[in-house]
C-alpha cells in the first residue's frame, strides 16, 4: 500500500515514523509547506519527500493522512474526497460548523473513507471503559466527570489559531464522552478564566475552562480543562453508577498528590505531553485506517462523529459568551 502524508509538524512526524513500521505500507511519500523539513522526515523514515503537496495528489497513492496545520484540514479533506481517496485527519475538520460542513458534504458526495483522529477512542482504559459502561457493570449511569490539564501553554502564535479551548482542547472530551456512554449531550453550561497568561487574554481565548453537560438520558457529566497544569499532562475520566465507579488514566504516571496520611505516594514521572501518554492509540488508529482501506474494518470514527464533538464545543463557547445554559438544538449541523 503507498500512503501520502501531509504534515510533517510533531504529530505528522510521529506518523510518519509509525506508517514507515507498518507491514501493510509498501511505500510512503511525505509533504510539507516547508520542504526542507518533509525532506528531512523523509530521510528519518527511509521514505519519498514529494516536492509539494500536489504531488501527493499525482503520484498515485491509495490514500492519504493529512497531519498538516488545522486550517488546510477542510481543503485537502476536499481534494482527498475529490480523487477518489480514503482519508484520515487529525481533528478538526474545520475551526467551524461551516467548514465542517462543506467538507463532510464533499466526503458524502464523493463517497470516499474520511476516518477522524480522536485517538482516545484508541486508548486502551477508554475502551474498557466502554465495556464497563455496555456491560452494565456499573448499573445507572449517573455521573460522569472528565479532565484535560495540560503542563504548560503553548506558543503565543498557536491560540489564535487553536479555535479556542473548548474547540482544540475539550472536543476530546466531547468525543469520548459520547464513545465511552453511547448517549447525546442535550444541553451544556460552561464557563471559563483567562487569569493565566496575558497571552490568553490577547487572544481573546481562556486558560482554564468547565463545563456541565447534560446527558439525553439525565446523566450529568462534568468536564474541565487546563493550560497550565505544572503537575503534568493530566487526562482522566471517572464513571459513577449505582452499582461501581471506575477512573480511566489513575495510574503511576497520574500526576496528583494525596494530602491523606495513608495516600499514594507522589508521582516522579507524570506524563510530559499528548504524545507520550497517547503513543499506543495514535499507532493503533493508523492500524485501524490501514485496515479500513484494505477493506479489513469499517470505519471506527467516521467524519459525522467530528461533527457532533465540534457542535457540542460550539454550545460549550456560547453559553461561556452569554452566561447561559445552551440546548445542542440550538446548533446548526444536528441529526
Amino acid at each position: 500500500m503507498r500512503i501520502g502524508l501531509i504534515g510533517t509538524g510533531r504529530i505528522g512526524t510521529f506518523h510518519a515514523e509509525a506508517l514507515s513500521r507498518h507491514r501493510e505500507v509498501g511505500s510512503l511519500v511525505v509533504a510539507d509547506t516547508d520542504a526542507a523539513r518533509a525532506a528531512h522526515v523523509a530521510d528519518r523514515t527511509g521514505s519519498t519527500a514529494a516536492p509539494s503537496v500536489d504531488e501527493i495528489f499525482s503520484w498515485g497513492v491509495d490514500a492519504v493522512v493529512i497531519a498538516s496545520a488545522t486550517s488546510a484540514h477542510a481543503d485537502l479533506i476536499s481534494r482527498a474526497a475529490r480523487a477518489g481517496l480514503p482519508a484520515f485527519c487529525e481533528k478538526p475538520i474545520a475551526l467551524d460548523l461551516k467548514g465542517t460542513l462543506n467538507a463532510l458534504a464533499e466526503v458524502d458526495s464523493a463517497g470516499t473513507v474520511l476516518q477522524l483522529g480522536f485517538m482516545r477512542r484508541f486508548d486502551a482504559g477508554y475502551a474498557a471503559a466502554r465495556d464497563l459502561v455496555r456491560s452494565g457493570a456499573l448499573g445507572r449511569l449517573h455521573t460522569v466527570r472528565a479532565i484535560t490539564s495540560d503542563p504548560a501553554p503553548p506558543v503565543p502564535e498557536y491560540l489564535p489559531l487553536s479555535g479556542g479551548l473548548y474547540r482544540d482542547c475539550l472536543v476530546h472530551d466531547f468525543d469520548i464522552m459520547r464513545w465511552v456512554t453511547g448517549r447525546e449531550v442535550v444541553e451544556v453550561y460552561a464557563t471559563g478564566s483567562d487569569a493565566g497568561p496575558p497571552m490568553f487574554r490577547d487572544a481573546g481565548d481562556i486558560d482554564t475552562a468547565a463545563a456541565v453537560l447534560t446527558l439525553d438520558d439525565g446523566t450529568l457529566a462534568t468536564a474541565t480543562a487546563t493550560r497550565c497544569n505544572g503537575a503534568g499532562y493530566d487526562v482522566r475520566m471517572e464513571l459513577a453508577g449505582e452499582r461501581d465507579q471506575f477512573a480511566v488514566g489513575l495510574d503511576d504516571r497520574t500526576p496528583i498528590t494525596s494530602t491523606e496520611p495513608k495516600g499514594p505516594p507522589r508521582c516522579d514521572n507524570p506524563w510530559p505531553g499528548f504524545l507520550e501518554r497517547f503513543a499506543p492509540a495514535y499507532e493503533a488508529e493508523l492500524d485501524a485506517f490501514i485496515r479500513v482501506v484494505g477493506g479489513e474494518l469499517e470505519n471506527p470514527c467516521d467524519g459525522h462523529e467530528a461533527l457532533h464533538a465540534l457542535r457540542i464545543a460550539e454550545a460549550c463557547e456560547l453559553s461561556r459568551l452569554e452566561h447561559r445554559p445552551v440546548r445542542l438544538e440550538e446548533i446548526p449541523g444536528g441529526l
